[in-house]
């Protein structure tokens, strides 16, 4: 019956809408095809509203479809934001479109409250599907705080703090409730910062190891003895750290200066890690990860992917003229635009000066950009876009610590 059904876009685009609306809705709602509105009709304005305030699926979930079950127009699926939901609902509403609402608003109930997590394990390993064998997307290492959404058997859906929605197996992730994890929010904390090492079952490097830990885990602090913090894990789990290892978080972040020589510090301290897509810790990293763990470790938390990374910072640089570059600065590569294909952005690292930079490829080593030398990166060198600036910048695209409560409960004195 599809040439007898009334398209009421194509009755605005007349100027017709305000006529023939009556007669439309009137036939929505009768026993007969004729006049149905058909899910196409709401198919605009549900891509509309996913262009506003989802464009990109690895940070947002606006999962939404309108199907047509008889003669009723149902909106079913799943989002985790309510705001864009509701403009939907007012936007079909502003054109008379009568549906039924059948979206799942996430945290779903079935987690009865647990909406907040916490990673328990040095790095948790994040997924685009809710199995093992499913991409790595991303790591989240201990301590990172996760938006919970719904759970799948043992699996729960996530969003880390750069807002990266993805999958984590049950041992990656503490549930808590908004209570419980204000109280943890609210409790003192240490952060592990050498590369690579463990924690222990006593004050004493000879004993038994609980975990193993990497540089950026964060724990509940509950007292020291014998040169050790004495640490509890989100899950409860009890253990020590050396004292030489860590340093209480708020101290930390009061400390840090995010300068370009910091940062190539920090850099330098992780060469010769493996690449790992997905990975953001010292265990292995992609070049993006990498770049992402530098800039944590000094402070800053920025967006996840190199293709949203380049949105972030002032731009420097995009005709190869690298004498304004600074240590720090952040080098993008890809495929730029044609006439037909649009821009790729595939791969980031950081400049270090003297013509050189320093990514994640193959491991994280350094790659010189001097034409006459004799290890000049031609291919790197043939695939630049452009250099952002992060540092001085006040982007709201980064997570700033020594500005943000992401690990503590606003009060930033630490507590002898």
């Amino acid at each position: 019956m599809k040439e007898n059904m009334i398209n009421l876009r194509t009755l605005k685009n007349f100027g017709f809408a305000a006529v023939f609306s009556g007669l439309l809705f009137t036939a929505c709602n009768s026993n007969t095809e004729e006049g149905v509105v058909t899910a196409t009709e709401a198919d605009a304005a549900i891509e509309e509203v996913r262009q506003q305030h989802a464009p990109d699926k690895r940070v947002a979930l606006f999962d939404i479809e309108a199907v047509k079950r008889e003669n009723e127009l149902v909106l079913r699926g799943e989002s985790n934001m309510p705001g864009a939901i509701e403009d939907l609902k007012q936007k079909l509403a502003a054109e008379n479109v009568k549906f039924t609402d059948s979206i799942q608003l996430l945290p779903a109930s079935e987690l009865e409250g647990k909406t907040e997590g916490v990673v328990p394990i040095s790095v948790a390993n994040l997924r685009s599907k809710p199995s093992h064998s499913s991409e790595l997307v991303t790591q989240a290492t201990l301590g990172t705080p996760l938006k919970v959404y719904k759970k799948e058997g043992g699996w729960y859906y996530v969003q880390t703090p750069d807002g990266y929605l993805a999958w984590v197996d049950y041992g990656g992730v503490t549930s808590l409730t908004p209570q419980e994890f204000q109280t943890w929010k609210a409790s003192e904390k240490i952060i592990y910062l050498e590369p690579y090492g463990f924690s222990y079952s006593k004050p004493d490097k000879d004993s038994d190891v609980v975990t193993d830990l990497v540089s950026g885990n964060i724990f509940e602090v509950t007292g020291e003895k014998n040169g050790f913090y004495e640490v509890k894990y989100p899950n409860n789990k009890m253990a020590y750290v050396a004292k030489s290892d860590a340093q209480p978080y708020l101290e930390w972040v009061a400390s840090l200066e995010p300068t370009g020589e910091n940062l190539i510090k920090t850099a330098r301290e992780m060469m010769g890690v493996p690449y790992l897509w997905g990975g953001t810790s010292s265990k292995g990293v992609d070049c993006s990860g990498y770049t992402k763990t530098i800039f944590f470790l000094n402070g800053m938390v920025i967006p996840r992917d190199a293709s949203q990374q380049i949105a972030a910072g002032e731009e420097i640089d995009s005709v190869k003229n690298f004498e304004n570059l600074q240590a720090g600065d952040l080098l993008y590569f890809g495929r730029k635009a044609t006439d037909t294909t649009s821009e790729r952005i595939i791969h980031v690292g950081m400049w270090i000066g003297d013509n050189k930079f320093i990514h994640s490829m193959g491991e994280v080593h350094e790659s010189n950009f001097d034409t006459t030398a004799t290890d000049f990166d031609e291919y790197n060198y043939n695939r630049y876009l452009r250099t952002k600036r992060v540092l001085g910048t006040n982007d709201e695209r980064i997570i700033y610590l020594a500005q943000s409560d992401l690990f503590t409960d606003g009060n930033r004195e630490f507590k002898n």
